[in-house]
């Protein structure tokens, strides 16, 4: 079967949780036997790639601008999908999903991944929430198959649209853990094994890393670590780095592999103090590494079923650092079952989709 995915920025090594989330699926439908092409946007990525571990990699260029980028990208990926007599198209996210009635009338079949209801973020003004959640509507009403990647975002579906053929939970996934040592590394940023605390995200305001950086102001003996950046600069993310930089914080900027790797193999504690999540990747990927986590007490993140300890009030800045004064006081591993987040589970259950 043909398969043309969009709704990502495209990958591999696109930073997002939409981007990693294809980045590590789409291979693994390549290797079950699916015809799959990812249809990136050309202003991301500057490598060159046709193709990547069996995916084909077809560049569009698209207008690098926040409030149509993705509605223009996918109107394109879908006539791309149409000339190429594509079985499916799949269509990540609730903006991109705008189009699921367009893509039908091309006469393709369409699978949605709803993410999470993105017009909770805050950085998007009333006018964006209402073409998102008008989106979303489209997805889950005309495509043929819903993945939902959560129980919570499974229950809107059902609950705003009534909804219930058709839908399927497939958990977020997290690739099998790289422990390794990059001492270098670490004597560039300054910081110790075991002695820093690790942020990683997008630096925008649904992430609170703000709020991160105030808990942390008061911890001693620990480093606050920020990984990842911003792909629109803005009053946000410049205040969050000028504050994070003040309070002594390390900011890496946006990396991968053996960097990113070291950071979770040797992290005291990973915190995601988010407002909005979908289902969080990289909360799983910090629990596959076995790191001590605290995080929101937001559905989704509960919905990952972690102790009582390991959740705080979102926005309370206080209780978060009270948590992390807490876990931290008896330093060591933690021990998750990761079953549910096995990748190449997800793969198939997700060709099973294609396959209906």
């Amino acid at each position: 079967m043909k398969v043309v995915v969009t709704g990502t920025r495209g990958i591999p090594n696109v930073m997002g949780g939409v981007e990693t989330h294809c980045e590590e699926l789409c291979p693994r439908l390549a290797a079950l036997g699916a015809d799959i092409t990812v249809v990136r946007r050309a202003s991301y990525v500057s490598d060159g790639l046709t193709e990547w571990k069996g995916v084909k990699l077809k560049d569009i260029p698209t207008p690098k601008k926040k409030a149509f980028e993705a509605i223009i990208h996918t109107f394109r990926a879908i006539n791309f999908a149409a000339r190429e007599h594509a079985d499916i198209v799949h269509i990540n996210a609730i903006g991109p999903a705008i189009l699921a009635p367009y893509a039908k009338l091309r006469g393709l079949k369409v699978v949605f991944t709803h993410h999470g209801p993105d017009y909770d973020r805050d950085k998007w003004g009333r006018a964006a929430k209402m073409m998102l959640r008008f989106g979303e509507r489209m997805g889950c009403r005309y495509a043929d198959q819903v993945i939902v990647i959560s129980d919570v975002i499974r229950n809107i579906v059902k609950d705003k649209y009534g909804r219930t053929r058709g839908v399927n939970l497939i958990y977020n996934g997290v690739p099998a853990p790289d422990f390794c040592d990059y001492p270098e590394y670490f004597a560039e940023l300054g910081i110790e094994p075991g002695k820093y605390i690790l942020g990683m995200c997008r630096f925008v305001p649904e992430k609170r890393l703000h709020d991160l950086v105030g808990a942390c102001k008061g911890l001693g003996g620990y480093k606050l670590v920020l990984a990842g950046d911003t792909d629109f600069e803005d009053d946000y993310s410049r205040r969050l780095k000028t504050d994070a930089k003040a309070s002594g914080a390390v900011l890496t900027g946006f990396i991968r592999g053996r960097k990113l790797h070291s950071l979770l193999s040797h992290a005291a504690c990973y915190v995601l103090p988010s407002s909005h999540e979908g289902l969080p990747i990289a909360l799983l990927e910090a629990m596959s590494y076995r790191r001590k986590v605290v995080v929101s007490d937001i559905p989704a993140n509960l919905e990952v079923g972690l102790d009582e300890s390991n959740y705080f009030h979102c926005a309370d800045v206080q209780d978060l650092q009270a948590k992390l004064e807490a876990m931290l006081s008896s330093p060591g591993e933690a021990e998750y079952d990761m079953t549910k987040y096995d990748w190449d589970r997800i793969a198939r259950q997700v060709y099973e989709v294609y396959e209906h």
